[in-house]
């Protein structure tokens, strides 16, 4: 008799809910406690399938990141202030990075986080860590609001364990230049990023294949639904069904969202939940991932429905009330939150954003797909 897979694990921590870098800083917001309370509120969380992230330890963390820059992460929360040695040597306190009160926590929660959810998987299955996705953290400096590269620790853990065809795809609206650098020239790792051509860090170009190891998709502005899936069935797939991995891992940053004010893409969250459902088979080992995302309606709403997605729950036309309370309960200071549209309160799925495929979108599949994949 075949054996059934376990149920999908997710992946949180109270740290999120009342962790923030600071008052009129993007990630001011709350993001994973808004995802983990509406799955909750929507029943979504079996027995047993909820597991808190644990703190990565200094050897754990200390696999990608320069013992000096984790020593100096811990001294800037003790002192709650950084040294002009420190801020300039590790970027910490400056690049909008900022010191914070968790500054050294919250990171190494995350990157316990994603580690926990790569061992759970390892003989099989499926794990959602929203907490996770720090995709631009550099070993020995801070970069774009990430500390901690925890994508780049969950993916070291599976390769220690001895996995050798991994795949990397990254949904954010910003390229994962910290992921691919990590691994260029690395053939157990393909990195994928569909990101806005131009937005920073400004990397990722089409022709940037990272020594074999990368493919990009510099997306222009206004990226939709259409778009998106034409690039997912037309080349993501493709190249994942190519290196046949023994594991994916997918940060699923939810700038790439229209209503998002740090990014010019239009997609809607279908494109997230048909994303994540694509990949369903073509590995047995899946970990997802949260990432980027700055409105906290939109990004509450994604990754609860990714993980609806991931566990084949039917999304409701209109959420319950105690679902609903969550989201009006949300403080969100940008313009977009001082009169956010009804439906950010009465629903989880978005209307599609359907639309033309641009022959740029075109010539970037095709251009992805020229180049034989590494064996």
């Amino acid at each position: 008799m075949a054996m059934s897979r376990p149920r999908p694990a997710y992946i949180g921590s109270e740290i999120y809910r009342r962790s923030t870098y600071g008052p009129g800083h993007p990630l001011a917001i709350p993001r994973v406690s808004t995802c983990t309370d509406l799955i909750s509120a929507l029943g979504w969380l079996a027995e047993g399938q909820y597991h808190d992230a644990p703190l990565a330890t200094d050897g754990e963390i200390t696999r990608f990141h320069d013992p000096a820059y984790l020593a100096a992460l811990k001294r800037a929360e003790a002192a709650q202030a950084v040294s002009a040695a420190d801020r300039a040597r590790f970027r910490i306190g400056a690049d909008s990075n900022p010191v914070y009160a968790e500054i050294y926590r919250r990171p190494a929660t995350s990157a316990g986080g994603v580690l926990l959810a790569a061992r759970l998987v390892l003989g099989g299955g499926v794990a959602h860590c929203p907490g996770g996705g720090t995709h631009h953290g550099r070993p020995d400096r801070a970069s774009g609001f990430c500390y901690l590269n925890d994508p780049a620790l969950g993916l070291l853990a599976w390769l220690d364990a001895g996995l050798d065809r991994v795949v990397y795809l990254d949904l954010d609206a910003h390229h994962g230049d910290g992921v691919q650098d990590a691994f260029a020239g690395d053939p157990r790792v393909l990195t994928i990023s569909i990101h806005e051509a131009g937005r920073w860090p400004r990397t990722g170009d089409a022709d940037d294949r990272a020594g074999g190891s990368a493919r990009n998709f510099p997306v222009p502005r206004g990226l939709n639904d259409t778009e998106h899936r034409f690039l997912m069935l037309e080349a993501v797939l493709p190249l994942i069904d190519a290196r046949r991995p023994q594991a994916i891992m997918v940060q699923a940053g939810a700038d790439s969202l229209e209503e998002d004010p740090l990014a010019r893409l239009s997609l809607s969250n279908n494109a997230y939940f048909a994303a994540v459902a694509a990949l369903a088979g073509h590995a047995p080992r899946l970990v997802v991932l949260g990432g980027g995302g700055y409105n906290p309606y939109a990004v509450g709403r994604c990754w609860a429905g990714i993980w609806a997605a991931l566990n084949g729950h039917p999304i409701p036309d209109r959420l319950p009330a105690s679902a609903e309370t969550v989201l009006r309960g949300l403080v969100y200071n940008r313009a977009a939150g001082r009169n956010p549209p009804e439906h950010w309160f009465t629903t989880l799925r978005d209307a599609p954003r359907e639309g033309p495929v641009r022959p740029e979108i075109e010539r970037l599949a095709a251009r992805a797909l020229k180049e034989t994949l590494p064996a």
